[in-house]
């Protein structure tokens, strides 16, 4: 690795940082060393940079913010490819096209000082356009499937290509390129609608006070951890089993909300994980309902 390392930054496809601690570049602050974070400058230097990694078979993975992931406190024995370079955001009249590494929250925001209605769901949510994308990101009953109208991806066979609405299969927190890992999303284009600027900016700052009352944003975590059940809240179901409050290490179900798990005090990811397979276990019995994971774990086989 370390040769492939030393190869890596001879050939200059971006910023490469070295034995990283991987608390920096997730919302859990939790995670082991990564041998290599790599940050393309382009489209280009991403689909050489994967050509090389293929040929050494080097294990890899594309990063967003790390929002919506639990990585092991084990070492990446692999090249972590982020890509906050593809950063740009162009609103044209009623839609807007970001890349990948482009902040979702920033163009929600964004959307609404423009009058733009059909992104307020995610002026909370912390992800990159690509990660939103990929996990189909939501809130109060909508998500990305309702505003992404095609991307531009990377295929596995390094083509790039257009994938309309239609083609990729956005449901409850998921999506063709969840279920297609080979895929990388380089840039979106979302569609808006005009709307009622004092009536968007109410509703977003109603959301936003709500958030701050009920959801834990003191402390490190990854927003929700469950999907919720169909006609159900996974929130309710864990708080009536009597869990909110509940701590092992330095993780704890949230007091505020019992679908947060937080990093209360220098948490390992064991702690988070042993947490969160406690409450799958213990709703499984009292209720037979199997709860889902939002987030994806990493690193862990």
């Amino acid at each position: 690795m370390k040769e492939l390392i030393k190869e890596l930054k001879k050939e200059n496809y971006g910023k490469i940082l070295t034995d990283v601690s991987l608390k920096e570049y997730t919302t859990y602050k939790v995670g082991g060393i990564a041998k290599a974070i790599i940050f393309p400058d382009n489209t280009e230097k991403l689909v050489k940079l994967i050509k090389k990694l293929k040929a050494t078979n080097t294990k890899f993975m594309i990063l967003g913010f790390g929002s919506n992931v639990l990585f092991s406190d084990k070492e990446y024995e692999g090249v972590i490819i982020k890509l906050d370079h593809f950063n740009h955001i162009q609103f044209e009249k009623n839609k807007v096209i970001a890349g990948a590494g482009a902040s979702l929250m920033k163009i929600a925001l964004m959307s609404v000082r423009k009058g733009l209605t059909g992104l307020e769901f995610a002026t909370g949510i912390p992800g990159s356009i690509g990660g939103a994308v990929y996990m189909n990101a939501g809130a109060y009953k909508s998500d990305m499937g309702y505003v992404v109208s095609k991307i531009k991806v990377l295929t596995p066979s390094l083509r790039i290509i257009t994938m309309v609405n239609r083609e990729l299969n956005f449901h409850y927190r998921t999506s063709f390129l969840q279920k297609n890992k080979g895929y990388i999303c380089l840039e979106a284009t979302i569609k808006l609608k005009p709307g009622n600027k004092e009536l968007i900016e109410e509703i977003v700052t109603e959301r936003k006070k709500r958030r701050i009352e009920g959801q834990p944003l003191e402390y490190p975590s990854a927003g929700s951890v469950f999907r919720n059940p169909e006609g159900l809240f996974a929130g309710k179901l864990i708080e009536d089993l009597g869990y909110k409050g509940l701590i092992k290490g330095g993780a704890q179900i949230s007091q505020k909300h019992a679908n947060f798990i937080i990093n209360q005090d220098h948490a390992k990811a064991a702690d988070i994980k042993e947490l969160i397979e406690f409450i799958q276990d213990e709703v499984k019995e009292k209720y037979n309902i199997n709860l889902k994971v939002e987030q994806e774990f990493i690193n862990w086989e």
